[in-house]
């Protein structure tokens, strides 16, 4: 391992058998050869499987902190469960050193029918705390987590977001040198969110951090260096601007299709009295509704879509949203972004607009620099508070 180097991840692969029982088959199989002393095809693709990480490579230094992005399925959270021993790398190596704090999954590691103070114990001993280190730190998990009143409820009682804020507030509270957080923090409230990053700003100097996230303005705050996986692949490892701004280009893709073009797309933006307008302000409420026509989607409409300031290229953020209902030739179909407080850097933007029949690679629309608007009287935020309806 480099010095100085926490983690090394070396033309590491995993591979997974879309069926369970052939998948059973091959393990019983591989156990057996390797008990025999043979060698088992653990490094070549058998029937029924794929490669969920394919060849993959990186280092993360003392007091950096990764980004890793890509769309669902790239293979983002196998390489956090590699990491974290949860699986075993089919191909390559990985070396750790260090203490791993993690929080990956929803209630990973908690026994829902512990309450909330006894599942703190059962999960900060799994992650390597002793009861003593547990006792002193105890309120201030609980004053983190924001769970005070349902402390002794047990846990298959809390929502989602419960889940999250309590799993995080023990894995900050372990003193990882290695810490590893999935997507799971969108689960809680922009509050919980921003409370969370805070935190992993703060501990930066001393903890080395790898961060899944769908928020590329997440990545773009709080990540050194970014990572983007597209099924399975590495695409590209480096500068934070430089990945982000690459990102946007698989997604949306490089060129529009023949087949739709501007005349297809009516778009406006209305105020909260249902009036249109051009110019935004901040705290004000706004929706962005798109009407497409004679539209064909053969396997359900996937919409993507990010902000553009033209003055200085800085992207705010991409979302996606899948309307699996709208299938076959459509005479017109319209969705609504609404924002209940917009916050958007001054200045003029543009809205890069992605329509895929099914999946990314099957684009039908793209639209870039063409509907333009202009913010005015606001101040940088860092998260937009929106939701998109039909």
């Amino acid at each position: 391992m480099a010095s100085g180097a926490v983690i090394n991840v070396n033309n590491t692969s995993k591979k997974f058998c879309r069926l369970l029982r052939r998948s059973m088959q091959y393990g019983i199989q591989d156990i057996a050869l390797n008990t025999l002393g043979l060698s088992s095809q653990s490094q070549k693709l058998r029937k029924g499987e794929f490669w969920a990480v394919d060849n993959v490579s990186f280092e993360l230094k003392k007091g950096e902190t990764l980004g890793i992005i890509g769309p669902n399925g790239a293979g983002k959270t196998t390489i956090l469960k590699m990491l974290n021993g949860i699986f075993m790398p089919d191909k390559g190596t990985i070396e750790i050193n260090g203490k791993v704090g993690a929080l990956i999954e929803i209630g990973a590691g908690f026994h829902p029918m512990l309450t909330g103070r006894e599942n703190i114990y059962v999960n900060g001993a799994i992650l390597g705390m002793s009861k003593r280190e547990i006792d002193k730190k105890f309120d201030s998990i609980v004053d983190f987590a924001e769970i005070g009143d349902f402390l002794d409820t047990p846990v298959k009682f809390y929502s989602s977001g419960m889940y999250v804020r309590l799993g995080f507030a023990i894995a900050i509270h372990c003193d990882p040198d290695i810490l590893l957080v999935d997507e799971v923090l969108a689960v809680g409230d922009i509050d919980f969110q921003n409370k969370c990053l805070n935190k992993i700003s703060e501990i930066k100097e001393r903890t080395s951090n790898v961060i899944i996230s769908h928020n590329l303005n997440t990545i773009r705050l709080v990540c050194d260096r970014c990572l983007f996986l597209l099924k399975g692949e590495q695409i590209k490892i480096g500068d934070v601007s430089q990945v982000l701004n690459l990102y946007p280009q698989y997604i949306f893709g490089h060129d529009q299709d023949e087949r739709y073009k501007s005349e297809h797309l009516d778009f406006e933006i209305l105020d909260g009295n249902q009036l249109p307008t051009s110019k935004l302000i901040v705290n004000k409420e706004y929706h962005l509704k798109f009407t497409l026509k004679q539209l064909l989607a053969r396997e359900g409409l996937l919409v993507a879509f990010s902000f553009l300031n033209l003055t200085n290229n800085y992207t705010q953020r991409i979302e996606i949203k899948r309307f699996s209902h709208i299938k076959n030739k459509i005479d017109s179909f319209s969705f609504t972004i609404s924002f209940k407080h917009i916050s958007l850097p001054p200045g003029e933007y543009t809205i890069k607009l992605a329509i895929s029949d099914g999946d990314f690679l099957k684009r039908i629309f793209y639209l870039d620099r063409t509907l333009v608007f202009s913010v005015e009287e606001t101040e940088s935020s860092k998260f937009l508070d929106y939701v998109i309806t039909e």
